[in-house]
């Protein structure tokens, strides 16, 4: 299972997936276990983060990067600074 990351996507790209009417999700700094159910796509508004698959490598990702997780994996959020992303379940 592989983290996508698109590293600052062009307004259009943003606007044809509606990025900004997803909803919001903001979390401080912390480190925490996460299962995705849905494939996530979000959009780091703010922050810095440190994504590391269980098994897998660590994937860093953070301010203008639009990021899709797959279904079913599971994972470590180590936050680093204050997070603010939009986010989309599919």
């Amino acid at each position: 299972m592989k983290i996508k990351i698109q590293h600052q996507p062009t307004q259009d790209d943003l606007k044809k997936l509606d990025v900004f009417k997803w909803a919001i999700w903001q979390k401080e700094a912390s480190k925490f276990p996460w299962t995705y159910d849905s494939q996530e796509t979000c959009y780091f508004l703010l922050g810095n983060v440190i994504v590391t698959p269980d098994g897998g490598q660590p994937v860093q990702m953070g301010e203008g990067d639009l990021v899709t997780f797959p279904a079913g994996m599971s994972c470590t959020w180590e936050i680093i600074s204050d997070v603010k992303k939009h986010y989309c379940f599919d």
